[in-house]
């Protein structure tokens, strides 16, 4: 039985050029009843550009869920209801994904306009594979959350992709080094814009750079995955030694206390268990 309902349309903007945006959105934008945005202040520049006047609703990170049950009523009014974020594409590290459960649960149409999204421009450019790639956002922002999230991306082999602000760039680097060893990646700033910037290199070299150069912008960050198979956490490691153990993740560019963090989780056991093994060896040697 088909209803009255309006339609959630999820429109892609430009990541920073404006002439990135498609015909469709225009379009969408234009015949829209509501456009729901990030900052109304931000996409009223858009629109204004586009020669687009509709009403705007605030729909933000501080009031997604109060704002997204009062969306949900205006769309089952009949509105139909454009869903845009302060650059690319909404629900990606953006608001959005509570909305569109919440339309979805009520039985309302969700479509999307494609365009722009940061981390796909970023990663193409990078340099690095592209067929398999895992996009992780924002890393938690407090040192001891960030290094264990890490940890678990430890041997994951696709591309690795993440978001930072200019605050936390330099840590965030510091602590996938330290983590993840020394590995290529990719930091790409003002996409699309007049003063792209990508510095390509290992971690240490790209960390060096922004030790020199202050950062600025927003910042997409592109690491090399894995190039070792994972060990496998469920078997007795019969063929590799503790030692050996610690040495290949030594070779990968971790630190010998990093290693043996690393060694301890991979085989259930503690760090101080790693340390007697490797102490008890040295002096049998």
């Amino acid at each position: 039985m088909e209803n009255n309902f309006g339609t959630l349309y999820l429109v892609a903007t430009p990541i920073g050029n404006l002439e990135d945006i498609t015909y469709r959105a225009v379009r969408v934008l234009s015949e829209a009843d509501i456009i729901a945005c990030e900052d109304t202040r931000h996409s009223l520049k858009l629109l204004n550009h586009l020669n687009i006047k509709k009403p705007l609703i605030s729909y933000h990170d501080n009031n997604r869920i109060t704002r997204a049950r009062e969306l949900i009523e205006k769309l089952k009014a009949g509105s139909n209801i454009a869903l845009v974020s302060d650059a690319g594409t909404p629900a990606i590290s953006d608001p959005g994904e509570e909305l569109v459960a919440m339309a979805l649960k009520n039985g309302i149409k969700v479509t999307a306009i494609p365009g722009c999204s940061a981390f796909v421009t970023a990663l193409i450019m990078s340099g690095l594979p592209a067929g398999r790639f895992a996009f992780e956002g924002f890393l938690p922002q407090k040192h001891r959350e960030r290094v264990k999230f890490l940890e678990g991306l430890v041997h994951e082999e696709r591309t690795l992709i993440f978001y930072e602000g200019p605050h936390r760039i330099k840590d965030m680097l510091k602590d996938t080094l330290k983590v993840l060893g020394d590995r290529k990646c990719a930091v790409l700033r003002e996409l699309t814009k007049i003063h792209e910037e990508a510095v390509r290199g290992l971690i240490s070299q790209v960390l060096a750079h922004f030790e020199e150069n202050e950062p600025r912008g927003e910042f997409v960050i592109v690491v090399e995955g894995s190039t070792k198979k994972a060990l496998e956490t469920d078997k007795d490691f019969i063929d590799i030694s503790v030692e050996e153990h610690v040495k290949l993740y030594e070779k990968e560019g971790h630190s010998r206390m990093e290693a043996m963090k690393l060694v301890a989780k991979d085989r259930g056991i503690s760090k101080r268990e790693v340390y007697a093994i490797l102490n008890t060896n040295n002096q049998s040697g």
